[in-house]
């Protein structure tokens, strides 16, 4: 089973260095995420505003829209994001939408299909990445996340691979930690669901050195389970 997970693992990050590539598309992030039993959200790459509608209503309204393409990384910044659309008129207007905005403000840029994805219910957001430290090696964070990340930099590291006592530890490190507790009438967070994203990523970690920089960021964590909603992955 290792093998298998681990032969398709190299083939999605051939797949973008034979496109001269170093960073993976968010379907390929998310792909590779589940392969070690992440809790990513439902995606579907649709190639057409037929496959966009089908896709949505498979997935279940409300969804998200999402361009794909080489060419953006930041999908946000141009118009490349649409969220909480509601029915199928929506989809198709918004698949429109995003395909005109890319070829308004990245000229030339191939535009590979649209994501459609499920749009998780929002709740307390974390974050989990990494990095490569050109003397320690491979770390693993975890911190609040969305905006959180930016503003209170309260985050911890450890490095790779970590046991599930590390894990424990970094999620009650951070200054934040009362927050996941539940703190003035938050919802508590489930933390072993936490725990288990962590151990999970620091099995990916190991078992794919091609992996330079990866951030997960937000996760949302409810009081039982998670959905990480945006993976970003850049290769050695």
């Amino acid at each position: 089973m290792w093998m298998n997970m681990r032969e398709e693992a190299v083939k999605i990050f051939e797949d973008a260095r034979s496109e001269g590539r170093g960073f993976l598309l968010e379907h390929e992030a998310k792909r590779l995420c589940s392969l070690y039993g992440l809790p990513v959200t439902k995606i579907f790459l649709a190639t057409s505003e037929e496959e966009a509608v089908k896709a949505a209503g498979m997935i279940g309204f409300p969804v998200v829209l999402k361009i794909v393409s080489p060419q953006v990384l930041h999908k946000s910044d141009v118009g490349g994001v649409i969220v909480d659309v509601r029915d199928e008129a929506g989809v198709r207007e918004g698949y429109r939408r995003i395909v005109k905005n890319v070829a308004e403000r990245v000229p030339g840029a191939e535009v590979r299909g649209i994501l459609v994805q499920e749009m998780a219910p929002r709740s307390t957001e974390v974050i989990v990445g990494s990095s490569r430290d050109p003397t320690f090696g491979q770390t693993i964070m975890f911190g609040l996340g969305g905006i959180f990340v930016e503003i209170l930099k309260d985050v911890s590291f450890r490095l790779v691979p970590i046991t599930r006592r590390d894990a424990e530890e970094m999620i009650r490190e951070i200054r934040s930690y009362k927050i996941l507790e539940g703190a003035r009438g938050m919802p508590k967070a489930d933390q072993e669901a936490i725990i288990e994203i962590l151990l999970g990523t620091s099995r990916m970690l190991m078992d794919c050195p091609e992996i330079k920089e990866l951030d997960m960021n937000p996760i949302l964590v409810y009081e039982r389970g998670a959905k990480i909603v945006d993976a970003r992955v850049i290769m050695d």
